[in-house]
């Protein structure tokens, strides 16, 4: 079994990404964008609209996460993946327009699937139920767009070897096993 980690630092580029293989233990480290459901809502009429979004997706990387408040002397409350799979629909069209990974639990459709290995991108679990522990990895945190969704928001955080692996890789290759 291996148990190296691949240490990434955000932002990727293609070539980084299509190295990546199912399974592999990385420590992500950088800005990755923290954005849920009612957030992609936006994003996606912003984009129906011509508008710019709020957070650059070429070689970026979004955090499916509703953070709680922080306490006094800490970056971020707790912050752990919300289900990846709210995000499905949403998904493809950012892909498309260059973001190149996502962080969150639970399995993707196939239709995201497909656009990861037609874009270069994958797909990073984080643990579910370790929220606190999460958080310790994410070092600063601000909200940049939609403050009034509170914990949906978007938010830039700043990561210090956050710990994931490879659930979807660019090659269609998948940790996770279907029954």
């Amino acid at each position: 079994m291996n148990l190296a980690v691949v240490e990434l630092t955000t932002p990727f580029d293609e070539e980084r990404v299509r190295a990546l293989r199912a399974g592999t233990k990385v420590a992500l480290s950088g800005i990755v964008y923290g954005a849920r459901d009612a957030a992609h809502i936006r994003m996606l009429a912003m984009l129906e609209r011509g508008e710019p979004l709020p957070i650059p997706l070429e070689g970026n990387v979004i955090y499916y996460v509703g953070p709680a408040p922080a306490k006094e002397g800490h970056a971020i409350g707790p912050a752990g993946p919300t289900t990846s799979g709210r995000m499905d629909e949403m998904t493809v069209p950012l892909l498309a327009r260059g973001l190149r990974a996502t962080i969150g639990k639970g399995y993707r459709s196939s239709a995201v699937r497909e656009a990861m290995v037609q874009y270069g991108a994958v797909y990073f679990g984080a643990v579910g139920g370790a929220a606190a522990l999460l958080a310790r990895s994410i070092v600063a945190s601000r909200v940049i767009a939609f403050e009034d969704l509170g914990s949906e928001a978007v938010y830039a955080l700043t990561f210090d070897r956050f710990p994931a692996f490879v659930v979807n890789d660019a090659h269609g290759g998948e940790a996770y096993v279907r029954a």
